[in-house]
């Protein structure tokens, strides 16, 4: 009678489990369409009755339990809601039910969220998401493993956004061929050329910054000649003021006395003065005939003085009309000279390539002014930084208009200067007027930014991911959000793609990992169990009945 008594018990225990896998099996298929949601599976295992004597069978029971599969991935669906966001991989969005403060931190992958009416993000299920506040430079705040750092993501702004100009730029050609006038540049001299860039105060209204450019001589030493040598061909003892003879010697700052004999033709004395180098094997002098037909040579390096010194007969005052003591010109010392950028001492700077530049407000103050120089290639002189700009510090440009003053780095890296017409080629600045907030996305890296009506956008929030280390440990609450438990171990912040976390997907939604095809099958194999339950239950309800009618 006990192993009749105990099948009946058995069956029983059976019935009651295959009870629990239709449950599962149910809310899984109920729940098929339900975003982020995650299948449950029913695990069975025996009860075994312990019995002495070998020969005698004692049935035990089933026992089932529901194993979460949190940890499987769902698909990932496109939406078309901005501020829909799946998880691709490992973690949870940490959300809490409410906005108010020390509300319990609950963990979900449903990404449906949307703004609510005081511009709070919610999921469908009224869950508010939390993410860590940037500040104005898009900065983390200390503490980012801690989750008293996450605050409710707020996108309401009751305002619009007006970004100030931090940063312009002006790419251009300046016309290599432009006339130079005397160094230092008298006040008052018109500008060459002329340029505005639109910028934006602290007030957002736009302003335009004038840069003039005029074309100088260069502040190096330099002398020049009264003799027009245009007439000047072949031999220099064509001139009869010239005997091939005749030397002088030339001192460049530090280098030389260097003998130049006139026992060539012009090319020759122009090569002979152009090819005196330091001892980086640089040019310091740059000699040529100037438009005047007169002979000029001019330092390249500021602070290198020229003396020139008669050497055999008197060819400086007869031949090329140069005088020893009136006829040279002391260079500028570096101090002197006001550089708005430093020059690059890798490069030979160009005797022919001074620009003064003038930087104004619209009310005639001037935010800058210095020189700048290029090199023979037409290129800045200048050591850019490692992305290649090239930065004029303007400080507390102050506008008139009572807006603040402000700080701006302009660019001139794209400045050039080669033989044709003056061209610009792109002005950029970072600033903005007034914008009223047009729309809020979520980038793949968990960046909330505003997005306004003058084009600018600014990040807000980061929201982070919680991973776990048994992930299925979680406790399932109302919603689709899940609690920590003992069993799942403690959470840990992370920023997506970092410390194991998964990838945030922007405008995706994570589909449930529910499969009806398998659903389908274990439901079969479920009822055919229970089924198969209720027939043991009937077999022994027919032994006992045929035990009952023995008299």
């Amino acid at each position: 009678m006990t192993g009749i008594f105990g099948s009946l018990f058995t069956a029983v225990s059976a019935l009651t489990a295959q009870s629990q896998s239709l449950a599962a099996i149910s809310d899984n298929i109920a729940n098929v369409n339900t975003v982020g949601f995650k299948r449950n599976e029913t695990a069975f295992s025996s009860l075994v009755t312990g019995e002495s004597a070998s020969t005698i069978f004692s049935p035990g029971s089933v026992r089932a339990e529901q194993v979460a599969r949190i940890d499987q991935q769902g698909i990932l669906q496109q939406s078309a809601s901005s501020t829909d966001i799946a998880v691709s991989g490992n973690g949870f969005f940490v959300v809490q039910q409410g906005s108010g403060v020390g509300a319990e931190p609950l963990y979900t992958r449903a990404g449906s969220f949307s703004e609510d009416a005081t511009g709070i993000l919610r999921n469908t299920a009224g869950f508010t998401l939390l993410g860590f506040p940037l500040d104005q430079d898009g900065n983390l705040p200390p503490g980012v493993s801690d989750l008293s750092s996450l605050v409710p993501v707020d996108v309401s702004f009751l305002g619009g956004l007006t970004q100030a100009t931090s940063s312009a730029e002006l790419a251009l050609n300046l016309d290599a061929n432009a006339a130079d006038v005397p160094f230092p540049v008298a006040p008052g001299t018109p500008p060459v050329f002329s340029r505005a860039v639109t910028v934006f105060d602290n007030l957002g209204s736009s302003q335009d910054l004038v840069v003039n450019f005029v074309k100088h001589e260069s502040p190096t030493a330099n002398a020049t000649g009264i003799e027009d040598l245009t007439d000047t061909l072949g031999p220099l003892s064509n001139d009869p003021n010239i005997d091939p003879t005749d030397t002088f010697d030339i001192t460049v700052g530090a280098v030389g006395p260097t003998t130049i004999s006139l026992n060539g033709d012009l090319g020759q004395l122009l090569d002979d003065l152009n090819g005196i180098v330091d001892g980086n094997g640089d040019p310091v002098l740059f000699a040529e005939i100037n438009p005047a037909g007169q002979l000029s040579v001019t330092s390249r390096n500021l602070g290198d003085d020229i003396t020139l010194t008669e050497g055999a007969g008197t060819p400086l005052a007869d031949g090329l009309g140069l005088t020893a003591s009136i006829g040279t010109t002391a260079a500028v010392p570096p101090a002197n000279i006001d550089l708005l950028t430093p020059l690059d001492p890798n490069a030979v700077p160009n005797t022919e390539g001074y620009w003064q530049v003038e930087i104004l407000t619209p009310i005639g103050t001037v935010v800058e002014s210095g020189t700048i120089n290029f090199t023979g290639d037409g290129q800045l002189n200048a050591v850019p930084a490692l992305d290649g700009s090239v930065d004029i510090p303007l400080t507390n440009v102050d506008f008139g208009n009572g807006s603040s003053p402000q700080n701006i780095d302009f660019n001139i890296g794209n400045f050039t200067q080669f033989a044709g017409e003056f061209n610009v080629v792109f002005t950029e600045q970072n600033g903005a007027e007034l914008g009223l907030r047009t729309g809020i996305t979520i980038n793949d890296e968990g960046i909330v930014s505003a997005q306004f009506s003058n084009g600018q956008s600014t990040p807000i929030y980061q929201v982070p991911l919680s991973t776990f280390a048994n992930p299925n440990g979680l406790d399932a609450l109302s919603g689709n959000v899940y609690r920590e438990s003992e069993e799942s171990g403690s959470f840990n912040i992370r920023i997506p793609g970092e410390g194991g976390a998964g990838l945030i997907e922007s405008g995706t939604l994570e589909g449930s990992n529910v499969d009806l095809a398998d659903e389908f099958s274990r439901l079969i194999i479920t009822q055919r169990a229970y089924s198969a339950g209720t027939r043991v239950i009937t077999t022994a309800d027919e032994i006992t009945a045929e035990l009952l009618r023995l008299r």
